[in-house]
């Protein structure tokens, strides 16, 4: 079915579950550490990113185990920066998204031309991560 080499794409997933995982972590803190006049808005932005992290982070495991794989129990590296204005909340946040969409774009680059599936799955997964950097952009200008 597949010509890839599964543990290299496995190691890759194991990356991306780690990430993915760190953001449920990083969007749940910033859901409760968000204050203003925008707070309101911005908790159900950011609960909605920590589920769809999870999600991302779900996803990644099924294809993982798909391929013979173990998902490790590790959560990627979260800064704690301490800095809970708006905008740092929001550049850490892109930084965050576009670190994914570089593993993203890593599996890619391996499976590319090998699985149809894979292939698929990187890209659409490209594509949300990059969507989601370009809404924060949004959400972070004019401030």
């Amino acid at each position: 079915m597949l010509n890839v080499d599964e543990k290299k794409v496995c190691a890759i997933l194991d990356k991306i579950i780690a990430h993915e995982l760190a953001g449920v972590n990083r969007y749940t803190h910033y859901g409760l550490m968000v204050s203003g006049l925008a707070r309101f808005s911005l908790v159900s932005f950011f609960k909605a990113q920590a589920s769809e992290s999870l999600d991302h982070a779900f996803a990644a495991g099924e294809l993982m185990t798909g391929l013979n794989g173990h998902p490790s129990l590790v959560v990627g590296e979260i800064k704690e920066t301490h800095k809970h204005d708006l905008a740092s909340i929001l550049a850490e946040s892109i930084e965050h998204e576009t670190a994914a969409a570089k593993m993203y774009h890593e599996l890619l680059t391996e499976v590319q031309n090998k699985s149809v599936y894979l292939e698929e799955y990187a890209r659409g997964m490209i594509g949300a991560e990059e969507k989601h950097a370009l809404e924060m952009r949004k959400i972070a200008r004019n401030l």
